[in-house]
């Protein structure tokens, strides 16, 4: 796979040094010199310290990826929520695991059924490169990039929270604040090997909500993650004293609904390959609806 860029700068700049402005890692360059990629200049190959003069094309090509052969196809029954040549982002139905589990027998996973739709559509990389993931039992966006690029493009922007993910949740009981955050360090709960809790000895965790309805015994809140820990809304959320509605693991309450009341409504990230913003959205499943305006 080929990606291009016109050098617009006003001096002359090592090859190298124009790849990296335009997102290209370290280790992409090594993958372009010692595994079969290429670097150009106006379509001539050309070595990382060559310059590059202003207004000439320079190029990257990138090997194309093989597909594990240790992960199963599964028949892809997902929702596609935005595709283009370098994300595919599937809107999750909950009780669909994000990457496959060990201890289960039928591997249909979003990554085994994101490897068949691969096989079926022939795309050049095959490798199912996930770069968000959500519970089994949360339901909405998750992002797969198509290729390595992509991937490290996306990965570099959630290390530094530049990826905006707002979710819808329903909550036990009445969030009196319309607006708050919760700024609370979360580490794995020692006598688990799944759940996790607050510890101010744990990492660095920040969750932004804002009350959006106010029902009889639940709150309707929107929440924006501002870090990416394991179960973070989850916790969070019992930790302020209102757990979601079906987490049994954190105390929420399940007659109402028979999974954790949460989906992942909105993503947003910025695309160097388009030079703007994706935004997507993805619709409330009926079973949160039901709860709202019922």
């Amino acid at each position: 796979m080929r990606f291009e860029w016109r050098y617009t700068g006003d001096f002359p700049r090592k090859l190298r040094s124009v790849l990296r402005e335009n997102g290209v890692t370290n280790s992409l360059i090594k993958v372009s010199i010692y595994h079969g990629g290429a670097m150009y200049i106006n379509d001539q190959q050309a070595w990382a310290v060559d310059e590059v003069q202003p207004g000439q094309v320079v190029g990257l090509e990138v090997p194309n990826e093989g597909g594990n052969p240790t992960i199963d196809p599964y028949p892809p029954e997902f929702k596609i929520a935005y595709e283009d040549r370098d994300y595919l982002i599937i809107n999750k139905d909950a009780g669909v695991a994000t990457v496959p589990a060990h201890h289960v027998s039928v591997q249909d996973s979003l990554v085994n059924q994101v490897k068949a739709y691969y096989q079926e559509k022939n795309y050049p990389n095959q490798v199912t490169h996930v770069a968000t993931r959500l519970d089994r039992d949360t339901s909405g966006l998750v992002v797969f990039p198509k290729h390595r690029f992509a991937h490290a493009i996306l990965d570099r922007q959630l290390k530094k929270h530049q990826v905006r993910k707002d979710y819808l949740a329903l909550v036990k009981g009445i969030v009196k604040p319309d607006h708050g955050y919760i700024d609370a360090a979360i580490q794995r709960d020692p006598e688990s090997f799944v759940k996790r809790k607050v510890d101010p000895n744990g990492k660095v965790s920040v969750t932004e909500y804002w009350v959006l309805q106010r029902l009889e015994n639940r709150t309707v809140v929107r929440i924006r993650l501002h870090t990416g820990r394991t179960h973070q809304i989850r916790v969070h959320m019992a930790y302020l004293g209102h757990p979601l509605l079906g987490d049994s693991m954190y105390g929420g309450p399940e007659a109402l609904i028979g999974r954790q009341g949460l989906h992942c409504f909105q993503l947003s990230f910025w695309s160097p390959f388009k030079h703007n913003r994706i935004n997507v959205k993805a619709a409330i499943p009926a079973d949160i609806q039901k709860l709202i305006h019922n």
